[in-house]
């Protein structure tokens, strides 16, 4: 069985052009000369920026839980997506985006869910951590590259504290409640 559908294939090639355009109203390219409307640097720049916290998120998800030998599919959260386009296209002051899932089918032991559950904010962590070794110990680094990495490391540690917001739908509730099982299966 193949990793990926065609159909997921094609929900990420949409989910990271729809990144792309969300965040190019948000992240733009310090080499770009243009101040307003629609410019294919910001939304090269924008997508370089936030589609590998998104993908990878989403991605590490499905592929520890093919580890542990479930079925996992990617999908398309259309509404949480067009929320975001919604709030760009208003030019609003804030995102909230919610542009993907990944579906589990199979049983998984609750130690199991906790390691898929964390295994999303992880990606942005790691994300996040690799940002940071390479700011604080790259030397002659371009200013454009400074600021990639810098904003690559802001955005996958937000995403990396909201995911683990202890509520659901959140990861972070997830592995609270996984791991809350696992442990009060020795109890018993």
């Amino acid at each position: 069985m193949p990793i990926f559908t065609l159909i997921e294939i094609f929900y990420l090639i949409v989910l990271v052009g729809s990144i792309g355009y969300i965040f190019s109203g948000f992240i733009k390219d310090p080499a770009s000369r243009y101040l307003s409307g629609f410019n294919w640097r910001d939304f090269r720049f924008a997508l370089l920026v936030a589609a590998p916290g998104i993908i990878l998120h989403e991605l590490l998800h499905k592929f520890v839980a093919i580890f542990f030998g479930l079925v996992a599919n990617f999908y398309i959260f259309w509404s949480g997506l067009g929320i975001a386009v919604f709030l760009k296209l208003i030019s609003s002051p804030f995102l909230i985006i919610a542009p993907g899932y990944v579906y589990i089918t199979g049983d998984s032991t609750p130690l199991q869910s906790a390691v898929i559950s964390f295994a999303g904010p992880f990606a942005n962590l790691l994300l996040w951590f690799i940002a940071y070794l390479i700011l604080n110990n790259a030397k002659n680094l371009s200013r454009q590259k400074a600021i990639f990495l810098y904003l690559t490391k802001k955005i996958n540690l937000t995403l990396f504290i909201f995911n683990m917001i202890p509520i659901p739908p959140l990861d972070g509730f997830n592995f609270i409640y996984s791991l809350f099982t696992y442990v009060s299966s020795f109890s018993s």
